[in-house]
């Protein structure tokens, strides 16, 4: 199993916070829906993790033996209309996402996907999505979702969901969908209750994602209106977790502003990231 180095982050008590709103590009507002008529084929992949598991998990079958429930599954588009907001939305705006279809479909790469965690996580229990950009024929939707899967005896915590789901407006169809846990060194977290004791740990999936279309479609289109996926992101993360709005400080920078503004240093030891549910 990877291990992630420990983090020394430092930060001054300031006051303020980040805006996590303050990138609408325009006020113009778009409806967006799809034809419930039509279908989407969906296809799912999970890598096989056993070789990024400790020994303590290595003989946990529904671990080691993890793979997607259905590779390939056909849905109603009325399915992605979960992804939509209920009301007219600007760039940049944000809506909760309806947990129905979004079940639905994380069924596809297990049967028993859970929203609400196990762990009582606070903040970073949820589902958001934002516009990210439009044109005259398309929209692009990015979104987070956080959700784990009952193994058994243990539950199965990808670090996030994030994704793309991309709308022809003209005709009401779903022209693209991703939906997939971020690379990284560490990127799932996992439980097992063994002997009446819980045993934690984390690892490494290299795919694990469901897909509809093709990604060059996103890569080719240009946009009327429109925030970078960077910005589309970073305020996402901002719904999930409070840590983000806090203003962080890399070491060799506290000491000279401490002075400066005279306030006191505040030095937290982590061993672990701040911005996902990979441990």
């Amino acid at each position: 199993m990877k291990t992630v180095s420990v983090a020394l982050l430092v930060l001054i008590v300031m006051s303020g916070q980040l805006n996590a709103d303050n990138h609408s590009a325009t006020n113009d507002k778009i409806t967006l829906i799809v034809d419930d008529t039509s279908e989407v084929l969906v296809k799912g992949f999970i890598a096989p993790i056993g070789d990024a598991v400790s020994d303590d998990f290595k003989d946990w079958d529904a671990l080691t033996n993890l793979r997607v429930a259905e590779p390939e599954k056909r849905y109603p588009a009325s399915v992605f209309q979960s992804f939509l907001p209920v009301k007219p939305v600007s760039v940049g705006e944000f809506w909760v996402l309806d947990m129905t279809g979004v079940v639905t479909l994380l069924k596809q790469l297990h049967p028993n996907p859970n929203l609400s965690m196990h762990i009582n996580a606070g903040d970073s229990l949820g589902l958001w999505a934002c516009l990210r950009a439009y044109n005259d024929k398309f929209a692009d939707i990015v979104f987070r979702v956080h959700a784990e899967f009952k193994l058994g005896e243990g539950w199965f915590t990808p670090s996030q969901f994030t994704g793309h789901l991309v709308i022809d407006r003209l005709k009401g169809k779903v022209s693209f969908f991703e939906m997939y846990v971020p690379e990284g060194p560490v990127n799932f977290d996992v439980k097992r209750m063994l002997y009446g004791m819980g045993i934690a740990g984390a690892g490494y999936c290299s795919k694990m994602e469901l897909r509809a279309g093709t990604q060059d479609l996103l890569e080719n289109l240009e946009f009327t209106e429109a925030i970078t996926q960077e910005a589309a992101e970073r305020a996402l993360i901002l719904r999930f977790y409070k840590s983000q709005h806090i203003n962080w400080m890399p070491f060799d920078q506290v000491l000279e502003m401490a002075q400066t503004q005279q306030k006191p240093i505040h030095v937290i030891s982590i061993d672990g990231p701040l911005t996902d549910e990979s441990c």
